[in-house]
């Protein structure tokens, strides 16, 4: 850990962002512009979210399986609406061993028309349905402006493709992904994201409807978190995907697609980070409790140590990750460090502590002296579960707090102005626009965030036209 302060999040959340990723470990820079090195300690984070999700996929019936990196260009170019949304970020390949390529590669930025093509020659029945595939996966989107874990040229994702019978079932299929992320996101992640509808102009390239997961930042900006993808008919019908219904009658399948990306692990780290680091929820902390031995001479070393090793080995079967911090070092430089990358719990262990049979716990999510207590060293394992739980229901809790403190209803356009000024999401009845909410982003930096899918009964006045709408939007600047 470098001996220069770290920015003030309240100042510049930016340089705070930015510095706490490679102070606390998490990335390095790397030689080609626009990517990152994911470091053990980053790559733990999205390892937890990755596997979370997997169970969850897996319980809902999807397999895993893997498509080419190098996708055709000609498949690219079957779906206009798709290649359209994606052209500027697409890199190419035109070269192969040393000879320019008959056609062109593009690497894949997504991969529904490879797999859409895969599709059509594996489904052949209705038996064939709902066919429910997910690869992990990385995709490259050659971004000019680019930041670690949020917006990088080449990034981590999951991303799923199923095909199904009919609309509904597709649709279904599509909430019930939406409802998969949220519970990620608020039970490993402890960001209490909001569900909602992208407006006609912010939904994917192709799609029918786009759902998305919005997380609120620790700067009040919105973070798309995830998206689910109701494709309808759009890709069927262009990498023909049909199947024979129980009548013998050849229909179009109605797809769906959705993703969830390493900009997960940078939301984390927005959503809770301080003036001090890191706060890592537990369930997604690569260490959850570190264990800090202090000692003056030999003697208290040896006896310090060997209660350490105990201690660590009690957690370990316990199922707690825990490590032990034996650098050379000062306690007060460890202390700074481990708060620094977030680890939910420290235990300090001295020779007092050995000799009263007792440990001194502090919480990373409560500062100071309200953070610390003295556990007993029997059944060490079972306290310090039930403290971890006790942390990532406190983080989900705080998050929460500081969501719906900065979600400002507003009636008109100066009131929403207002809001992003000062941060937050503002949220008022909209008559839905493209146009005005190109005015507004034009305007204000805001853009249409959502609809959320819980929505209030009755209808209003539009807050930027007046006319009446049923339907509630947050707007908000956004990463």
């Amino acid at each position: 850990m470098s001996a220069h302060a770290l920015p003030s999040p309240a100042e510049d959340f930016s340089a705070w962002y930015n510095d706490i990723v490679y102070r606390a470990d998490m990335a390095a820079q790397s030689p080609v512009r626009g990517c990152i090195i994911i470091k053990p300690y980053g790559w733990e984070v999205w390892e937890g979210i990755k596997s979370a999700l997997d169970r969850r996929f897996k319980a809902l019936g999807v397999q895993n399986a893997y498509f080419p990196l190098l996708i055709p260009e000609s498949y690219m170019r079957r779906e206009a609406e798709h290649v359209e949304g994606f052209s500027p970020e697409l890199a190419v390949v035109t070269v192969g061993g040393g000879k320019a390529l008959e056609e062109p590669y593009v690497i894949r930025p997504t991969s529904e028309t490879i797999i859409g093509e895969a599709f059509s020659q594996w489904i052949q029945s209705y038996r064939d349905l709902p066919f429910l595939i997910n690869q992990w996966a990385n995709v490259v989107r050659w971004e000019l402006r680019t930041r670690p874990f949020l917006r990088t040229a080449e990034f981590l994702w999951q991303e799923g493709h199923t095909a199904h019978a009919d609309h509904d079932d597709a649709e279904a299929f599509t909430l019930q992904i939406l409802d998969v992320y949220a519970d990620m996101a608020i039970r490993e992640a402890a960001i209490p994201v909001i569900k909602g509808l992208k407006s006609d102009s912010e939904r994917f390239a192709g799609a029918l409807r786009t759902y998305t997961i919005e997380g609120m930042m620790g700067d009040k900006k919105a973070l798309q978190c995830g998206t689910s993808h109701n494709l309808g008919q759009n890709f069927a019908r262009v990498f023909d995907i049909q199947y024979l219904d129980a009548s013998n009658q050849r229909q179009y399948c109605w797809t769906t697609s959705w993703g969830l990306s390493t900009r997960m692990v940078g939301a984390v780290i927005m959503a809770h980070g301080d003036e001090k680091g890191l706060r890592m929820p537990p369930r997604l902390a690569p260490i959850q409790v570190v264990i800090v031995p202090i000692f003056k001479t030999d003697d208290e070393k040896t006896a310090v140590m060997e209660s350490v090793e105990a201690l660590r080995a009690e957690l370990t079967a316990a199922e707690v990750r825990a490590h032990v911090d034996a650098r050379d070092y000062q306690p007060g430089y460890k202390f700074n460090d481990w708060e620094m990358r977030g680890v939910p719990v420290r235990l300090e262990l001295g020779p007092r502590d050995v000799q009263s049979g007792s440990v001194v716990a502090a919480r990373r999510d409560q500062p100071g002296k309200e953070g610390k207590r003295t556990l007993r060293r029997e059944q060490i394992g079972a306290q310090i579960k039930l403290l971890l739980d006790e942390i990532q229901a406190n983080m989900l809790a705080l998050a929460t707090a500081f969501r719906d403190a900065n979600i400002i209803d507003v009636a008109s356009y100066d009131e929403l102005r207002q809001v992003v000024e000062s941060g937050g999401f503002a949220r008022g009845w909209w008559a839905d626009s493209a146009v005005n909410e190109r005015q507004i982003k034009e305007e204000t930096g805001a853009t249409h965030r959502c609809y959320p899918l819980d929505q209030p009964d009755g209808e209003g006045a539009c807050f930027y036209s007046g006319a009446k709408t049923r339907r509630v939007a947050l707007f908000a600047k956004a990463y």
